[in-house]
């Protein structure tokens, strides 16, 4: 039996949300292995005298639970 788990991590951008959810993956990668997928919750910015100055994407990372460790 496979064990998943997932946590939300919000990426942050001044590029774009696609560059905000990679943002997010790659962080995810430093401290969490076996990555399997990501699925973007929402897209969200800051808005500075009516333009976007912060691309934010909270992504879903599920990773396996590894036993033992």
């Amino acid at each position: 039996m496979t064990a998943v788990k997932i946590v939300k991590i919000l990426g942050t951008s001044t590029e774009s949300w696609e560059d905000a959810a990679q943002e997010a993956v790659r962080e995810a990668t430093e401290t969490i292995e076996d990555i399997h997928g990501v699925e973007v919750e929402s897209w969200t910015a800051d808005i500075e005298d009516g333009e976007i100055t912060q691309y934010k994407a909270t992504v879903e990372v599920a990773f396996l639970i590894h036993r033992g460790r």
